[in-house]
């Protein structure tokens, strides 16, 4: 972050001065676009907004990661393939994609996998062990073991407490029954 110059603030102000008069605004505003981009480019968050701007920049290419982990969250993760995948090296991926998700690609997906096994806890019958291996954990305690040290409880606990929270803040009606647990969460 860093505050607007004046020479940025100066076309932004132009151009919004245009925004009730559209046969100026069609006219002028490429040129104030122009001179708004200019000013980004070459201001503090220039190498940013130049980085944002390639197609086949970095943040393209971890986003294409961070879109694989998200929609494969279940299956196993190897950073070398997950690299291959975006077009990087090794190395070059797992330090761009530390610097975008301030974590590892492991990480990252331990924390979707978490997230997902939590509110699957809430919503779906099932036991902690069923969710697990569902989320992509191969043995329970190692699920319960990661959940613990990131939810503060156990799976089992957790899951019961919210669900507690849950049934308190309905004035005492009755909470509809969870849905089974499926191939893919809904």
């Amino acid at each position: 972050m860093s505050d607007a110059s004046p020479e940025l603030l100066d076309p932004v102000v132009r151009l919004l001065r245009l925004a009730d008069r559209p046969d100026d605004l069609r006219v002028l505003a490429p040129g104030y676009q122009r001179e708004i981009l200019w000013w980004l480019i070459n201001g503090d968050q220039g190498a940013l907004v130049r980085q944002i701007g390639l197609v086949d920049g970095n943040l393209a290419h971890i986003s294409r990661g961070i879109r694989w982990i998200r929609e494969h969250y279940r299956e196993q993760l190897t950073v070398t393939d997950l690299a291959e995948l975006c077009g990087m090296s090794a190395s070059s991926f797992h330090r761009h994609f530390r610097a975008a998700t301030s974590m590892t690609p492991v990480q990252f997906q331990k924390q979707i996998r978490l997230q997902t096994a939590r509110t699957l806890l809430m919503t779906r019958s099932g036991n902690v062990a069923e969710i697990g291996y569902f989320v992509g954990y191969e043995s329970p305690s190692q699920f319960s073991r990661e959940y613990r040290k990131v939810f503060g409880a156990s799976p089992g606990r957790d899951a019961a407490q919210l669900s507690a929270m849950g049934q308190d803040g309905h004035d005492g009606q009755d909470v509809a029954r969870p849905r089974e647990l499926v191939d893919e969460p809904a």
